[in-house]
């Protein structure tokens, strides 16, 4: 039967005490994590988020009702112990921080009993990740899950701590908005007083916080759930959290200098990193060039080389056709691997195959000098050496090549070097490599509906040297946009905002929406805008993202406290879920069967 905390109060949580309050009177509470009974004596190990504090009940000093009782405890029962605090009797446990002292309990009381749970709480938890979802609760008591959330806590609160200080102001922005599909799809929420009219959960706060600069508040911040209906992946889910920012009079520079402190102070307070500043700058296209990815992961080699140049008039039509299409030809230098296993080029063949390659060419360069290829009957002994030189190969080394069209090609190779990095374990979760990529196109061509789209957003301000662009060459603007990557994965980005109102109508423009069309999705931004409007520009963390890195975690799952799997649903509540006839009669909803 569960007792009652009466009369007492904890006074410290399991780790809170140390070899320095031995001899002390203390009263802990928490969650049995095991009990062995040595007969005359029974050993508990007392969990609570802190850590473990092994307690220890002998019936001299508890009493003989309280060692009936200390016999009856399993795991998960939730108890409370008064005690006294004693170096350890045994050997001390290096492995937890109260190791070295036990406590000696004179009071028990069982607070709640526990049922057996349906899986070990323990870390590195080998048990099915969905079994868990659907215990969440219970999941979340493993300690390894409990670090993550103390952690992102921390970061949130150092991240308002800094930003306050910095003069930003936290201002919260509608969770109920105007629909504006442009980007991923939203969630639709449904209004009941305005039949057939709908608001939208945001995907960013990103109109609100530029009406903020409108409204002459210089800085903003918040720490604020958006919402995208999109297909999820591990570092992805339908709600997330942003660290969101927007400042006025400022620049590229400024944003980016503000940013640099605010993940020195993260990562040096959060996990001891010490982050070297400043961070290193890296253009769109360079980064293509070298890594074919936008977020590259800069932990490693493996760079690109663009040998079309070399191979034009080679015999080998795989490489020469490409190039007629006005594609290229590529490779990545896979050092020390010419031995590799005929099976592993195979399954790297079938691996880029997934990414849109049609095959991928190898050639092993051996130690004596000579060459093991797939296509060296096609080339002569000098194109195969100018090819090699090209690559910067010597013996031992594995080249790898790429032919087709610019964008084929970088998705290829730029997802090759990764999965070559992960067989040949280069990928250290202790090592963090910032990148910032910078001038991104200001604009992508989008086949399905036929028109240029924004690649970041519709208020992303173009370069000023490419403003004359807009009109002939669109596909050549760069934007003044900046993404922050960390190990190959973008944590936060932003842009310099457009302020000037021709600008934003030539934007529109380009982008195929007339005035009105403008206007009737974004005319409260447009009109704010005629009333003075400082320059400004802004960032955005997902936070999600950016804890997961820090925990060396593989999953924004395992930083979330209630995540959702990948068809946005909740295993432990069962959402979304059917509602009530009355409910969808009042929002005059009919649900239509789409069988």
């Amino acid at each position: 039967m569960a007792e009652s905390m009466k009369g007492l109060q904890r006074s410290h949580r399991c780790t809170e005490v140390t070899s320095a309050n031995i001899g002390e009177v203390v009263t802990v509470m928490g969650w049995v994590q095991k009990s062995r009974n040595k007969g005359g004596i029974i050993f508990v190990d007392l969990r609570d988020r802190s850590g473990i504090l092994q307690v220890i009940f002998e019936g001299s000093d508890i009493g003989e009702a309280g060692f009936l009782k200390a016999e009856k405890l399993r795991s998960e029962f939730v108890i409370a112990v008064v005690g006294k605090i004693e170096a350890r009797s045994g050997a001390a446990n290096e492995n937890l921080a109260t190791g070295s002292i036990e406590l000696r309990a004179t009071e028990l009381r069982i607070l709640s009993e526990a049922e057996t749970p349906p899986f070990p709480i323990e870390e590195e938890s080998k048990t099915k990740e969905d079994l868990r979802l659907k215990y969440r609760y219970l999941d979340l008591r493993r300690p390894d899950l409990q670090r993550n959330l103390i952690m992102r806590s921390k970061v949130a609160t150092l991240t308002r701590q800094f930003l306050s200080e910095e003069g930003f102001l936290e201002i919260e922005t509608p969770m109920l908005t105007k629909s504006t599909p442009e980007g991923a799809r939203d969630y639709l929420v449904p209004s009941r007083v305005h039949p057939g009219s709908f608001y939208a959960l945001p995907q960013s706060p990103q109109i609100f916080k530029q009406l903020l600069m409108c409204s002459g508040y210089d800085r903003y911040f918040q720490i604020v759930k958006c919402f995208r209906d999109e297909d999820l992946r591990a570092d992805r889910q339908p709600e997330f959290t942003q660290i969101d920012m927007e400042l006025s009079f400022v620049d590229v520079d400024d944003v980016i200098g503000v940013n640099e402190r605010l993940l020195k102070k993260l990562f040096k307070e959060s996990i001891g990193i010490e982050v070297p500043l400043p961070i290193q700058r890296m253009t769109y296209a360079e980064a293509m060039d070298r890594f074919g990815s936008d977020k590259p992961d800069i932990r490693f080699g493996l760079e690109l080389k663009n040998v079309s140049e070399v191979v034009k008039h080679c015999g080998f039509s795989v490489f020469t056709g490409a190039l007629e299409k006005g594609g290229s030809v590529r490779g990545i230098n896979a050092e020390g691997q010419a031995e590799m296993p005929r099976k592993k080029i195979d399954a790297l063949v079938e691996f880029a195959k997934g990414f849109g390659a049609k095959g991928l060419a190898y050639l092993a360069v051996n130690g004596d000098g000579t060459y093991k290829s797939s296509f060296s009957k096609f080339m002569t002994e000098e194109e195969l050496a100018a090819l090699v030189a090209a690559m910067s190969g010597k013996p031992g080394d594995l080249l790898l090549f790429a032919a087709d069209e610019d964008d084929v090609v970088f998705d290829v190779l730029g997802n090759l070097r990764l999965e070559i990095a992960r067989n040949l374990e280069l990928l250290k979760k202790d090592e963090y490599k910032f990148l910032w990529v910078t001038e991104f196109p200001l604009l992508e061509y989008s086949k399905e509906e036929g028109r240029y789209t924004a690649k970041h957003h519709p208020f992303t301000m173009p370069m000023e040297e490419d403003l004359d662009l807009l009109d002939t060459q669109p596909d050549k603007v760069r934007a003044k946009a900046y993404d922050i990557v960390l190990n190959g994965t973008e944590i936060g980005g932003g842009s310099v905002r457009i302020f000037q109102n021709h600008v934003q109508e030539k934007m529109f423009e380009v982008l195929g929406f007339t005035k009105e069309d403008a206007y009737d999705r974004f005319g409260f931004l447009l009109n704010a805008f005629k009333y003075g409007v400082p320059p400004h520009a802004g960032l955005a963390y997902g936070l999600d993202r950016l804890v997961m890195l820090m925990a060396k975690e593989d999953s924004i799952r395992d930083v979330i406290a209630f995540p959702k799997v990948k068809d946005a649903s909740c295993l432990m509540t069962e959402a979304p879920n059917t509602v009530e006839q009355k409910q969808l009669d009042e929002l005059g909803i009919g649900v239509v069967s789409q069988d």
